[in-house]
């Protein structure tokens, strides 16, 4: 299930129990949730720590080094989420010279 603009429909519908039920760990306002999502029995909530394993975390920390290194040795980051900025400071460093 996701959140924002589907949540009205998402939400008459497990009420109705059109879906059978939902396990969530993000919320919309995180850390609030929706008052409803506490009375209804057919919902599961928990707290937002999918990542919250040893492996996962190591893996978390390698990828970060490995863009930074990336990064600081003039290659573009494996996992870069806004490429504008970097083709935007590779055009800077090569105007400084």
């Amino acid at each position: 299930m996701a959140s924002g603009d589907v949540w009205p429909n998402s939400q008459q519908r497990l009420e109705q129990r059109v879906i059978a039920g939902a396990g969530l760990d993000v919320y919309e306002n995180e850390p609030r949730v929706r008052p409803l999502l506490l009375k209804l029995e057919n919902v599961v909530l928990a707290p937002h720590i999918a990542s919250a394993s040893v492996d996962t975390r190591r893996k978390m920390s390698m990828m970060a080094a490995e863009n930074a290194v990336a990064g600081m040795e003039g290659r573009r980051p494996p996992n870069l989420l806004n490429p504008e900025a970097w083709e935007k400071s590779k055009l800077a460093a090569d105007e400084r010279g």
